[in-house]
């Protein structure tokens, strides 16, 4: 039975990195943001952050040969974690705020919307939601803004504006570049500011797992594209810039046989008035009253190769950290984290990830580890 990680919260988790970069920027950046105690970044007027999703510490490790720009940078560095659940919303959020998921209200991939019987998903939002509502906090990144700190998201085109981007990253300049070459030059010239942030997301490895998993060809090959992207930006700025290179999670492959369908193990289904989350974290939402027979129904039925708990069980294990009175009826009345490769799925609610073969979201250190490199 695998172990779980827990989240490094206020010491190394994905929350505690733009912090770490603010005290090594100097003068005012750090104003308002709290350095965490167990990451210190060398000291630069200028820093980029390098973002590849799904890009594991464990797994960089595994296929070292893959990427040899990205492990040369390993000895000496940082392993940090992301936060719970390790998943892309709520590990994006994290980085962007400094918050912990109990602080941001983004409590996975999927989450109840509170007062409703409907989910809201924190990629693909909802335009009936308000992402400033739903996560009223300042932004990590407006934070240096105001410090006097130039601070630009480069990122997809088609992600400025969304949802998901005003909730994690408003207050810095957003640069749309959808291609490698584009994204480069345009850290190199956003990275010209002192001081300065540069923020960059590279979302294609993420999408190589999940589609072909983190044990295929396809995988090793866009690992090896990763790392050569990461090199040239390297090469392409001035020696004064520190780049920094970290994930949002890392990744499991989880074969059918270890899939848990809900919808033909129909005894999982009494008492949830609402499935959520994703199929390596289950926010359970229940029905009046059966809290306690839904987390005993799924403790029997599913033994090791889950952790079951209720929300009040998950606040005592600190997994989301501090829990704000709004986000608390976010969180499913009972949580199921998988452990080892097993995964709950719905065919009839989440058709899509039977057709998923890399996952994430759980506390197994294959996803929950994150390298944090600097060069």
């Amino acid at each position: 039975m695998t172990a779980f990680t827990e989240p490094a919260y206020g010491v190394r988790s994905l929350g505690d990195v733009v912090p770490a970069v603010a005290r090594a920027l100097g003068g005012s950046a750090s104003d308002g943001l709290v350095a965490p105690s167990g990451l210190v970044l060398p000291d630069a007027a200028s820093y980029v952050l390098f973002l590849v999703d799904g890009l594991g510490a464990e797994l960089l490790r595994r296929y070292a040969h893959a990427a040899p720009y990205l492990s040369s940078l390993v000895e000496g560095s940082t392993t940090g974690t992301a936060g719970v659940p390790s998943t892309t919303a709520t590990s994006l959020t994290s980085l962007g705020t400094a918050l912990t998921p109990g602080s941001h209200g983004l409590v996975g991939f999927t989450a109840r919307i509170p007062g409703t019987d409907r989910l809201l998903n924190h990629l693909w939002w909802d335009k009936d939601v308000d992402p400033v509502e739903w996560q009223p906090h300042p932004t990590a990144f407006a934070r240096l803004v105001a410090g006097g700190v130039q601070v630009t998201v480069i990122n997809k085109r088609e992600f400025n504006g969304t949802g998901l981007t005003i909730a994690a990253h408003r207050g810095a300049e957003y640069v749309g570049a959808d291609r490698v070459g584009e994204r480069i030059a345009a850290v190199v010239a956003a990275a010209g500011g002192r001081p300065s942030l540069t923020y960059v997301y590279d979302s294609d490895l993420d999408w190589t797992g999940h589609k072909f998993g983190v044990a295929s060809t396809q995988w090793l090959q866009q690992l090896a594209m990763v790392d050569a992207e990461a090199e040239q930006m390297r090469e392409a700025l001035p020696a004064s810039v520190r780049l920094l290179v970290v994930a949002d999670h890392g990744m499991v492959d989880s074969p059918t046989s270890s899939r848990i369908d809900v919808d033909e193990v129909t005894e999982l289904r009494d008492g949830v008035a609402l499935l959520g989350g994703e199929a390596r974290f289950r926010h359970l939402y229940c029905a009046r009253g059966a809290v306690a027979d839904v987390a005993a129904t799924w403790r029997e039925v599913l033994g090791s190769r889950a952790e079951v708990l209720t929300r009040d069980e998950v606040a005592l294990r600190g997994w989301f950290g501090a829990l704000t009175p709004s986000v608390l009826p976010r969180i499913g009345d009972v949580v199921v984290a998988c452990r080892d490769d097993a995964a709950i799925v719905s065919t009839v609610e989440f058709p899509y990830e039977k057709t998923l073969v890399g996952l994430h979201g759980s506390l197994t250190a294959a996803e929950m580890l994150i390298p944090i490199l600097v060069d």
